[in-house]
């Protein structure tokens, strides 16, 4: 595999990013990532775990996490709590408080995003996906336009030290809600991905939880979060935030289409279009008040509450 944003063509590189991986994941997990283990072949071509032969590829060791603990099955099956999901976002705050800002200027901020936005339209846009340009075009043109207009409140974000090296892809299949959450898979490959404001990535979460068919769960991770960071992105923020990691989704959906057995599959243009609907949602919703404890986010979640 060999893509700009990555290189795993040659078995050195792999390695490397299994090494990346254990490191990385460890930050937010405790006795999950266990070692990195050489994938061997010997000479009749029979291929072993360690060290007995050519190394021909290298995995990453974990040990196994109860399915039925992982965010998205249990807000699937209505069984998540109230008390779990924000055990897991004080797990999160701890993480970010410990991590060293990114010396990043306001200007810096606000270009990386103005990027981003610009690089979405573009990838929508390839001919191959067939992809009305309604769907998108207006949505990125009002992102950078919403982002041009509230220069000030993303400048802010760099400007008080809030940018930093993150998870980088908070998804509800990646947090198990045990006693102490276990929070896995963090986007390895590039510390450039990983660099953000915690109120992005959560935002990213929400998003997530929201197709789930739980978007009251946004109230629970922004509470929490806002009690244990002291932190209170504002709702016009996070709404961006949201708007622009469902364009990300959408182009990443129809990625898959470039591959030759899933050219023809009508999933990935279907979940392109459901993140689309989701990006013109929030971009709607952007001039709501703010999203802390005093919110007037719709509650209608799966959640179980405290009791």
């Amino acid at each position: 595999m060999r893509y700009d944003y990555l290189d795993f063509s040659t078995e050195a590189a792999r390695h490397r990013d299994c090494e990346e991986e254990l490191r990385l994941n460890r930050r937010l997990t405790s006795g999950v990532y266990l070692d990195v283990v050489p994938l061997t072949q010997d000479a009749a071509g029979q291929l072993h775990l360690g060290p007995r032969a050519a190394v021909v590829d290298w995995l990453v060791r974990m040990r196994r996490l109860p399915r039925e603990r992982m965010l998205d099955r249990m807000i699937r099956k209505g069984r998540a709590r109230f008390d779990d999901l924000r055990n897991a976002i004080r797990a999160l705050c701890r993480f970010y408080s410990g991590c060293a800002p990114i010396a990043m200027t306001a200007g810096e901020y606000r270009e990386r995003l103005a990027r981003s936005i610009a690089d979405n339209l573009r990838d929508l846009s390839t001919p191959e996906f067939a992809l009305p340009v309604e769907l998108f075009e207006p949505t990125c043109t009002r992102l950078a336009a919403l982002l041009d207009r509230e220069s000030a409140l993303f400048g802010e974000r760099a400007r008080t030290g809030r940018i930093v090296e993150g998870h980088g892809d908070l998804r509800p299949e990646h947090i198990c809600l045990l006693r102490e959450p276990q929070i896995i898979d963090c986007l390895e490959f590039s510390r450039d991905f990983r660099i953000l404001d915690p109120a992005d990535e959560l935002a990213f979460l929400a998003l997530e939880c929201e197709r789930l068919g739980a978007p009251g769960l946004k109230r629970t991770i922004f509470d929490a979060y806002t009690e244990f960071s002291g932190d209170v992105p504002p709702a016009t923020l996070v709404h961006f935030y949201q708007s622009h990691r469902a364009c990300m989704r959408a182009k990443v959906a129809l990625w898959h289409l470039k591959d030759p057995a899933l050219a023809d599959s009508p999933i990935w243009p279907a979940q392109a279009r459901d993140y689309l609907r989701l990006a013109r949602e929030h971009l709607e919703r952007s001039r709501s008040p703010r999203v802390g404890p005093a919110s007037q986010e719709p509650c209608n979640s799966t959640i179980e509450p405290p009791a």
